[in-house]
């Protein structure tokens, strides 16, 4: 295979040959996307020649429609704040240009790629451009979980079962009600993500080096934001001041914290999730979730919640790569934030892999998940829960007497109200359907 890279990108293997994944490919392209409007831009400002421009632009489709992939090997973990990166970049689109040209006009990686540019306007703004698309995917997964939770409350919405606070017996509610409550959770979670989204639609490309614009003109700044909105079809404007995103990388922590928040909630829901499904015999088991994979490689028969527990794990993933954003923003030094590198990987993984893992939740999961009826009314008709709703007749001293007698008895709350003569069968009758009536 031909290497279309040159020194800088040799040197950088050189000096980070480190056993990591490589530089993820998202951020690559959103780079390539940047070098593209670059090129257009310059020429419109008379930077570089047309057909320098049109070299480098088509080298760019190139790269965005899947060639020449091979071409970006550097590892994600490195120093110098991406300057390797975005040197790697510069250096393939400048040989592969070179080569459209006929290698008779030399494409020059700093001069004409990197021209009215600096890694420290490109590499965040890549970053940026990388976590809006991403962030759109997240929003579409998220979006699909909410309406399959809705589709589920109502599947479930006369399932009546046994309210649990404390892990012990509260009052009674509906496994429908439970579904609805984490589809309106996850609603508030994705208007916090599309809040903290608009963050990334505000780049700091065209300040170059300090965010003082040095050597981009401003002829170049308005077109190279007009070409890139045309590229990604999005909203990206500058911002009123290019040296505060230059120096402060705190917008890439807003978005961050706004994804782990999202994975707190889900983590929650997988959690319910183990509880309710847990059994078949020995646990809970008010819901039975679908058999997707051997359980053990020992015990027959074996059903894992195995959905559930890798959503546990994307939290507990994405929440350390926050602690690591956050320390890497906070490590940014006067005019600069230098820990692009780790922020880019960290931050592009945690986007990505919640919109994958949520999107596997609600396919194999959520979408499969049946109640067991039977066992949730069992369950709520040998609980105490009924207690609660009685209190305001005959007063709660009475009524926390009588549960905490069948506790110790182990008969039932219903055979203790009877025996006290506080209330008939009839009564009870009439009074338990009346409840259930009321939250069915």
């Amino acid at each position: 295979m031909q290497k279309y890279f040159g020194e800088e990108t040799k040197k950088a293997l050189r000096n980070f040959p480190f056993s990591t994944h490589p530089v993820k490919m998202e951020f690559i392209l959103a780079l390539v996307k940047i070098k593209k409007a670059a090129a257009i831009a310059n020429f419109k400002s008379g930077g570089i020649t047309q057909p320098t421009k049109n070299a480098i632009v088509r080298a760019a489709d190139e790269i965005l429609s899947g060639k020449l992939t091979g071409q970006f090997p550097l590892s994600s973990f490195q120093g110098g704040a991406g300057t390797a990166i975005n040197m790697n970049v510069n250096e393939v689109l400048a040989g592969r240009a070179t080569e459209i040209l006929g290698g008779k006009t030399l494409v020059h990686p700093n001069d004409h790629i990197n021209r009215s540019q600096s890694t420290n306007d490109v590499n965040p703004s890549a970053i940026k451009v990388a976590s809006s698309s991403l962030l759109l995917e997240l929003d579409s997964a998220l979006a699909g979980l909410i309406k399959t939770f809705e589709a589920k409350a109502k599947t479930f919405s006369k399932v009546i079962k046994l309210g649990r606070t404390h892990m012990q017996d509260a009052v009674p509610t509906t496994l429908g009600a439970e579904f609805s409550a984490y589809a309106e959770n996850l609603k508030s979670h994705r208007k916090n993500l599309e809040q903290a989204s608009n963050s990334v639609l505000t780049l700091n490309l065209g300040g170059t080096a300090i965010g003082n614009s040095v050597n981009a003109s401003p002829k170049y700044i308005q077109e190279v934001y007009r070409e890139l909105n045309k590229i990604t079809k999005a909203k990206f404007t500058p911002a009123k001041n290019l040296m505060s995103k230059t120096g402060s990388h705190a917008d890439f922590v807003v978005i961050s914290q706004a994804v782990v928040a999202l994975c707190v909630e889900l983590s929650k829901i997988a959690n319910d999730f183990k509880f309710m499904s847990s059994g078949p015999r020995g646990g809970i088991g008010e819901i039975v979730l679908s058999e997707l994979q051997k359980g053990s490689s020992i015990m027959p028969g074996k059903v894992n919640p195995v959905m559930p527990e890798t959503l546990n794990q994307l939290y507990f993933l994405v929440s350390g790569n926050n602690l690591t954003i956050e320390k890497a923003a906070e490590a940014s030094q006067m005019e600069l934030g230098v820990m692009l590198p780790v922020i880019a990987d960290r931050l592009l993984e945690s986007i990505q892999l919640s919109a994958q893992t949520i999107k596997q939740f609600d396919q194999l999961c959520v979408a499969k998940v049946k109640a067991d009826a039977k066992k949730c009314r069992e369950y709520l008709e040998n609980s105490t829960a009924f207690a609660t709703f009685l209190a305001p007749e005959y007063g709660y001293d009475t009524v926390s007497q009588m549960v905490k007698a069948c506790v110790k008895s182990g008969a039932s709350f219903k055979a203790e109200l009877l025996q006290s003569g506080l209330m008939k069968e009839k009564d009870w009758n009439a009074f338990t359907k009346g409840v259930i009536k009321k939250l069915a």
